[in-house]
């Protein structure tokens, strides 16, 4: 996606890259994932057993990269493409995969999901009524997948926090081992490359984050409370993360914006030998096959061990079925804004006023006009993008420069910043193109700008083409609080219907992604805007930074109910998300237009609602293995599941009948419209009893008929199941896609799953 490239001067987490397989061809050596398993000969009774049992696949010492024991049977290891051959006819053999690489993917946020709380006082613990009434996160440990973590920040304090839970058998890989505390309780590296340039292959240095990433999702999903935070002296408060009770492992696996499969893989199996109960995975590839991405095979592992794994959607919207990470033991998570603007605001010589968004709003902004310019019109090939040399011999200096969003990965918004400020120009405006829409950013520029959405920017240069003298002024405006519509989708958030499993509705759910602060590194900005002390935060956007918001949900709930499942947890954040925005509207896309379920999954994001579901649709381990029998065959399933499966012994579960908390269905353009498709789900009481439910079915669309058997659902127990069949009749015309949903009302309760029946 053109202008997306990572760097330490302007972090977007949004970047994504297609992964590149690194394939090892003759006698070059290259590093495959290799599946195994054991014949009946064969028992590794121990971690270390299984170690040296993997040993004896490779040709000698030192080959070994990673050995798995949670997340895949099997390793990765470095070998020529002749050695794979004589691996792969060895017995025990299964598959292998070349290693890839894939890419990196809050004061405010608390507070816009419901869940607001004041700080503890200082060196007392949060009390159990306190942020969403539970403690939020209390007992719970979350790992966090990323690009490891600065640990002196505030935001991972001790102050309040008790000692982990004993089934803690984390370590921290930090020199000495005291950076880390209760609530930093753990830290380590699995980047296979990173090690001292003295030391033997494989010993790893110390989990620092040298990017920010790491350290930004990390306190999004459970920081501590730190009063005062803000980026250049926006959006002051205090930063909380949304489970600010749990525990927090780091593991690092990307030593920048690239990060190795068979790291990722080994950070998520530490995480699970660990003791972590979720796990939040900011990091995304290519959609492909399910049995040939090793992530998905690794998080099937942890949803077998009780672990809750969210991951991010992708950031390759609006592009349809750009969806990522869509397996359905995942929570995938969609991005989108809050009510909260960093705004400054352009005021054209004809008096016409536009807001934009920029971090850096110094106090010497221009309060008079400038002269105003278009880049594009340097002549220059591209040089509307204003990349590097694209103004040089073009008179800007001194005039506020138009520059186009967009021009490739190597020209970052930053970027466009620093090539006008370089040519002497005394500010910029960002105006989008139309896939953007309304979404805008809050970035630290190097000098006043306003990123503006498409609408405006067309008038913006509308204006210059009127007038032989266009001149303009950068206002800055500050933070400003309850703008609307918020939540609305954000344009990058990667959309449905998947690629891998369309009889899966993907993403699952939205919640906050654009403009969010948590903590960071380093300072960010010019140099002659660092007059704020640290603790040092920033603001940026992707589903990277919606997906650690949704693991802190899924710690609140694991918080409040220990023993429920994954599937459990998931079920309860989709069917009580909001369907409407803050006003009450439905929720808008970036180009302001109501945004279907391919963006939004089932909604967005109510923490304290999904806490109190009422009712939950389970889904057991045995129950994927069904579902995968009805996609792949016995060897691909046999990889996904680790350990041998006879499909033709297993009873396949179509897409549709898994037992989901939404409801996707694909017709045929001819299917005979007098035959309906019954769909089949199990709801689970976790409410009050005994308790009463009624059917009620939202279908605006006439040309699908859906109804619900039997009406009523009655509990007279706590976990007590009732089955129930949705009849979904075709009809005739219409649209290719229809979505509704079916609701399950009771006195307190509304069990809400979204119905999307597609005709292909």
């Amino acid at each position: 996606m053109d202008g997306f490239k990572l760097s330490l001067l302007s972090f977007l987490p949004f970047v994504f890259v297609l992964a590149i397989a690194v394939e090892a061809t003759g006698d070059e050596i290259g590093t495959f994932i290799v599946h195994v398993q054991p014949q009946e000969s064969h028992v590794a009774a121990t971690a270390d057993d299984r170690k040296e049992w993997y040993k004896t696949f490779l040709p000698e010492d030192g080959r070994l990269v990673h050995a798995y024991h949670h997340v895949a049977s099997g390793f990765a290891a470095r070998l020529t493409r002749q050695e794979l051959d004589a691996v792969s006819a060895m017995p025990g053999f299964v598959s292998a995969v070349p290693d890839q690489t894939h890419t990196l993917q809050t004061t405010h946020t608390p507070q816009f999901l419901g869940l607001s709380a004041p700080p503890p006082p200082q060196g007392k613990r949060w009390s159990s009524s306190s942020h969403g009434g539970s403690g939020a996160g209390a007992g719970v440990i979350v790992g966090v997948i990323d690009t490891g973590v600065f640990p002196d920040h505030p935001s991972f304090s001790e102050a309040g926090m008790p000692p982990p839970p004993a089934k803690w058998k984390g370590h921290c890989d930090f020199n000495g081992g005291s950076v880390c505390n209760n609530k930093l309780i753990g830290a380590r590296t699995f980047i296979a490359n990173a090690t001292n340039s003295s030391s033997s292959y494989g010993e790893r240095l110390p989990p620092v984050d040298d990017v920010g990433h790491g350290t930004h999702t990390a306190s999004t999903a459970a920081g501590a409370a730190v009063p005062g935070a803000h980026v250049l002296g926006q959006g002051l408060g205090v930063a909380a993360g949304i489970a600010p009770h749990a525990h927090v492992a780091v593991y690092k696996v990307c030593p920048n914006e690239s990060c190795a499969i068979s790291d990722i893989l080994a950070g998520v199996d530490a995480a699970i030998a660990d003791g972590c109960d979720v796990i939040s995975i900011s990091i995304g590839g290519p959609s492909v096959p399910f049995h040939e991405n090793p992530v998905a095979v690794g998080t099937f592992g942890a949803m077998e061990k009780g672990v809750f794994v969210s991951m991010a959607a992708g950031n390759a919207g609006p592009n349809v079925s750009s969806v990522i990470n869509d397996a359905p033991w995942m929570l995938t998570v969609a991005a989108s804004t809050m009510d909260r603007s960093i705004r400054t605001t352009v005021r054209l010589g004809n008096g016409l006023y536009f807001d934009g968004e920029s971090l850096y709003q110094p106090n010497d902004s221009p309060s008079t006009f400038y002269p105003l310019v278009y880049a594009g019109a340097s002549g220059k090939p591209s040089a509307e993008f204003c990349g590097n040399g694209s103004l040089d011999g073009f008179d800007v200096r001194g005039k506020i420069v138009v520059c186009e969003f967009g021009g490739g990965p190597n020209i970052t918004r930053i970027i466009k910043g620093a090539v006008v400020q370089s040519a002497g120009g005394a500010g910029m405006i960002l105006p989008n193109h139309f896939p953007e829409g309304y979404t805008t950013l809050a970035e630290a520029h190097v000098l006043p700008a306003s990123h503006v959405d498409y609408v405006a920017g067309l008038a913006i240069k509308a204006y210059i083409n009127s007038t032989a003298n266009p001149v303009a002024q950068i206002l800055p405006r500050g933070t400003v609080l309850g703008t609307t519509p918020a939540p609305a989708m954000a344009f990058f958030s990667s959309r449905g219907p998947s690629v891998q499993n369309p009889g899966i509705l993907k993403p699952d759910i939205t919640g906050p992604g654009v403009n969010v602060l948590a903590a960071w590194p380093f300072q960010v900005g010019p140099s002659s805007a660092q007059v704020f002390p640290a603790p040092t935060f920033n603001i940026i956007s992707g589903t990277s930074m919606s997906t650690p918001h949704l693991s802190g949900v899924a710690a609140f709930i694991k918080s409040r109910h220990p023993h429920w499942s994954p599937a459990a947890i998931k079920s309860a954040i989709m069917t009580t998300a909001d369907i409407t925005d803050r006003s009450g509207n439905q929720i808008l896309d970036e180009q302001r237009a109501p945004a279907n379920f391919f963006a939004t999954g089932a909604g967005h994001v109510n923490p304290e609602r999904a806490a109190d579901p009422g009712l939950v649709y389970d889904i057991a381990p045995c129950d994927y293995v069904g579902y995968l029998c009805g996609l792949y065959t016995s060897q691909e399933v046999s990889v996904i599941a680790r350990r041998p499966v006879n499909c033709s012994a297993v009873a396949a579960i179509p897409e549709h009948q898994l037992n989901y908390p939404s409801i996707s269905v694909r017709f045929p353009r001819a299917w005979n419209s007098s035959e309906p498709v019954l769909v089949r789900r199990t709801a689970k009481n976790v409410g009050e009893v005994p308790s009463e439910y009624y059917a009620a079915v939202d279908m605006l669309d006439t040309t699908v008929t859906v109804r619900v058997f039997p009406r009523t659902l009655r509990f007279t127990g706590v976990n007590q199941e009732k089955d129930f069949t949705v009849v979904v009749w075709p009809g005739q015309g219409g649209a290719r896609v229809v979505q509704g949903a079916v609701r399950w009302v009771s006195e307190t309760h509304t069990v809400r799953s979204p119905v999307s029946v597609t005709f292909a």
